[in-house]
């Protein structure tokens, strides 16, 4: 660290009897000017930043008074870092809250200014350098500490957010006190830390997002998008694939939610939504949204929203029962030719259509023919009655080539 020269240490010693008398103008009158300044609780403008404020001036004032060019150094940053964070944690703005270190060093240097003597330039160059020169450890250093308690703090929320969003998807109840949720105090529960309808709304992203980088933005470009759509945070359980959000006090999407998700997330996108009256019925809900999606998706049906009635005859049909099994195995002939299982799907999505179907898979209508008479020999099916193509629809419903 460079020494002082012995005229700029007797100026720095000159000013140093006035740092409270700086410190409380700076508080009182000068950050008066910095916008938000004014709305600070009367603790944190009086006596926090007060002591702050005489704590950097001191420190500066000390250090060169010692003949040292006071440039910050790592044990001199803590104090300043440590109130950074504390700033963050209180939602102080961080224009506001650097704005007070710069304004501060605006008015020390107006102070060294003021008390610096004929024939002594030189040293309040000197002091100038010196300031200017910790003035930006100072501010760095405070920046850092900020972002990174905001980090912190935002990373905090986004767990709160998925924990609350679990808790609720799978129904482990209310009066818990687990303290995992939003809002929940002590012997309340996830159900409990909501109140009437919520909108459980699930999303199946397109496939294609690969690595944990890909799909953190993913996840945060959407979670960033429903929180702008509904205007608050939306507890959501998302990964690559997709997941769930819900939003209470909300009955029905808003008419340009998919289109702002479809930006987020990309145009592969499926969305269904419905309503669960209150938070015990979220798991129920969830399930049938999700299976919309499935169905939609089985189907054949493009990307975009999907709604209930889009898919009642084959959500329907897909719905387990005694009899699933036993539906299900009327394609096992098919399991080792999966050309005529496609057909059979495409067939059946073209209602029929033997010309449509063959433009679809590219294929010439006669070729479709052979296809739907081998299918036909295979499992006994004929696709021509209204019966046999209901449990052909079924069957690849039921059918695990269906999942998700």
């Amino acid at each position: 660290m460079n020494s002082l020269s012995p005229a700029a240490r007797t100026l720095a010693a000159r000013c140093e009897p006035r740092v409270n008398e700086l410190a409380r103008r700076m508080t009182r009158t000068v950050f008066e000017q910095l916008s938000g300044y004014a709305e600070l609780p009367a603790e944190v403008k009086d006596v926090e930043i007060t002591a702050t404020a005489r704590r950097g001036l001191r420190q500066f004032l000390r250090n060169a008074a010692g003949g040292e060019a006071p440039a910050a150094t790592p044990g001199g940053l803590r104090y300043f870092q440590e109130r950074a964070h504390q700033r963050a944690d209180e939602g102080m703005p961080l224009p506001l809250l650097l704005g007070t270190y710069t304004t501060g060093a605006h008015v020390l240097w107006q102070a060294l200014t003021e008390a610096a003597r004929p024939g002594e330039e030189a040293a309040l160059t000197e002091l100038c350098g010196a300031l200017i020169a910790s003035q930006g450890r100072v501010i760095a250093a405070v920046t850092e500490s900020y972002l990174d308690e905001q980090a912190a703090i935002a990373a905090e929320r986004r767990e709160q957010r998925r924990s609350l969003a679990r808790a609720l998807l799978e129904g482990t109840g209310t009066g818990t006190g687990t303290g995992t949720g939003m809002g929940m105090g002590m012997g309340r529960g996830p159900a409990d830390a909501v109140e009437g309808p919520v909108l459980v709304v699930y999303l199946r992203f397109a496939a294609g997002q690969s690595g944990g980088v890909a799909i953190r933005r993913l996840v945060r470009r959407v979670q960033t998008a429903l929180d702008r759509i509904f205007g608050t945070e939306v507890p959501a359980l998302l990964d690559g694939g997709g997941g769930h959000a819900l939003v209470p006090g909300r009955t029905e999407l808003p008419d340009t939610a998919t289109a702002v998700l479809r930006e987020a997330a990309g145009p592969g996108l499926r969305i269904a939504a419905t309503v669960a009256p209150d938070a015990g019925d979220i798991p129920e809900a969830a399930r049938v949204v999700a299976e919309i999606v499935r169905v939609a998706k089985a189907c054949g049906h493009a990307p975009g929203p999907h709604h209930l009635d889009d898919v009642l005859l084959e959500y329907h049909l897909s719905r387990p029962s005694a009899g699933s099994d036993r539906i299900a195995a009327l394609l096992a002939p098919l399991t080792d030719r999966p050309d005529l299982t496609v057909t059979l799907r495409t067939h059946l999505e073209q209602r029929q259509d033997r010309r449509a179907t063959a433009r679809v898979l590219g294929l010439h209508p006669n070729s479709v023919d052979y296809r739907l008479a081998r299918i036909a020999e295979l499992t006994g099916l004929d696709l021509g009655t209204p019966r046999d193509a209901a449990l052909a629809l079924a069957a690849l419903l039921l059918g695990s080539g269906y999942a998700n």
